[in-house]
């Protein structure tokens, strides 16, 4: 038999393989989009923030339950020794600042900025953890990379300009704050959702090797499943019913949020590591740009947000920064900035 023949079938098969991982990946960044598109739509039927992440916590839970017991039995003998004490704190630091914290901030910011603009903020997680790693670990930031990272600031820098000239269609605030501040206030509030899972990335790097990254993304994100539940019935308590509240909500807001628990984030975090397996990391992150773009298309279609040049150009601007700096990160960070591989969109 030729060495042709031999090398068909593994071609085909080498073919096959990587039509899955893109089809993985591909749907996996479009579903995660979908979370701030659901999260809106429940607002709109009368929910507030506590409300969506509790809901979407509570019944995200068992999910991710199922997730770590699977991870852990995948690994075989190592995946089933029990955490020590101390990688219990770590799982519990990072499901505070990867997922709860991470979470919490970002829902309460979409309440007064648009999608579109949540998920170009929310894409300069690689910048952050760049700058992070500039100074809290000393790594030198190269002239390239600075122009890299102007581009993507820049880019969302438009963006919220045009979040700022239509501040009235997009913010969903029924607070005291005028339109154009509950922008301004979302912004910073999503910035800071960034930012925290920029640190979470920055810490998770020790435990992958040990835990695995599956086990690792299921384990803290039952931690922040349930820290997120305490605050749920705190601030219930707290605000003596005005927040978090259920029972004045309709079916639908139920139903919206079972969607945003399983296809919007429990089924991409699994797509996205399928794809990762049979891509690799950095071919999958690059196929997660697309996220952004399908962000604009379901807000225009589902929740009539304004579409105009400026915000495409915007949205394109910040993709090509992160592109860029993602192009000349070719050599392995440091040991403590290696991290769970994930679209920024995952943790929230």
């Amino acid at each position: 038999m030729s060495l042709a023949a031999l090398s068909s079938p593994m071609s085909a098969l080498t073919r096959d393989r990587r039509t899955q991982g893109l089809l993985c990946a591909l749907a996996g960044a479009v579903a995660f989009s979908g979370k701030a598109i659901v999260a809106k739509l429940m607002y709109r039927h009368g929910a507030d923030a506590f409300s969506v992440v509790g809901l979407r916590m509570a019944m995200a839970l068992p999910m991710f339950m199922l997730m770590a017991w699977w991870a852990g039995r995948s690994a075989g003998a190592a995946g089933h020794q029990p955490l020590s004490r101390r990688q219990l704190w770590q799982v519990v630091g990072l499901g505070f600042t990867g997922y709860y914290l991470a979470s919490t901030l970002d829902f309460l910011g979409l309440q007064y900025i648009s999608a579109s603009l949540e998920r170009a903020i929310l894409y300069l997680n690689p910048s952050l953890v760049l700058l992070l790693s500039v100074f809290l670990l000393g790594q030198r930031l190269r002239w390239t990379q600075l122009i890299a990272l102007l581009i993507s600031y820049a880019g969302v820098l438009v963006v919220f300009l045009h979040d700022w000239d239509v501040a009235h269609l997009v913010s969903e605030s029924s607070t005291v704050l005028d339109a154009r501040s509950a922008v301004a206030m979302g912004s910073v509030l999503v910035f800071l959702s960034a930012l925290s899972y920029a640190i979470y990335l920055m810490g998770s790097g020790q435990l992958v090797q040990q835990l695995g990254s599956m086990r690792l993304v299921g384990v803290a994100s039952c931690a922040a499943c349930v820290m997120c539940l305490v605050q749920w019935g705190v601030v219930h308590a707290a605000s003596e019913g005005r927040l978090g509240g259920l029972a004045h909500l309709p079916w639908q807001v139920w139903a919206l949020s079972a969607l945003n628990a399983t296809a919007c984030t429990v089924v991409p975090v699994w797509l996205v590591m399928r794809g990762v397996q049979m891509l690799g990391a950095s071919v999958a992150a690059q196929v997660g740009m697309v996220g952004p773009l399908s962000t604009i298309w379901l807000a225009s279609w589902f929740l009539d947000e304004p579409v105009s040049l400026r915000l495409m150009l915007g949205t394109g601007t910040v993709l090509l920064g992160i592109l860029v700096l993602s192009r000349m990160n070719r050599q392995p960070p440091p040991p403590q900035a290696q991290a769970v591989v994930e679209p920024e969109g995952s943790r929230d």
